[in-house]
């Protein structure tokens, strides 16, 4: 009877082992619905950037705004009589050869020749012809 119970119980094994672990079982199959849901949202996500492609290039064909957008943001473009404004975060250094928005110093009178006989960078303090500067706030 026990021998009897282990063969069946060994068929059964068998019978049971391609359903689960064969070339077409159960792992086989979650594997590849695993691989189906990553592909539909890589397909969605392409659809999506497809139907923004296209949208654009309809704007493109239609239209100048979009255009006059792109040539703004992309290659700095203004219309003729604008004036471009850059508001820069606090703390940040202006890009070299900008204008700046503090007014120039004033420039130094100038001194008769041999008044004054340290070089410029030697003069720690201002004389009379020039006018102290207040010290920069931060």
């Amino acid at each position: 009877m026990r021998l009897l119970f282990l063969v069946l119980l060994v068929l059964v094994a068998l019978i049971q082992y391609p359903l689960w672990a064969g070339k077409g079982g159960w792992f086989k199959v979650w594997d590849l619905q695993k691989q189906l849901a990553a592909q539909r949202e890589t397909n969605d996500g392409l659809r999506a950037r497809n139907n923004a492609l296209d949208a654009e290039v309809h704007d493109l064909q239609s239209g100048t705004g979009a255009i006059e957008e792109r040539a703004r943001s992309e290659l700095g473009m203004m219309r003729e009589g604008e004036i471009f404004v850059q508001i820069l975060p606090q703390n940040t250094a202006p890009p070299a050869g900008g204008a700046s928005v503090a007014a120039p110093a004033a420039p130094a009178a100038a001194a008769p020749a041999g008044a004054n006989s340290r070089p410029p960078a030697a003069n720690n303090r201002p004389s009379a012809s020039t006018p102290a500067r207040p010290a920069a706030r931060h």
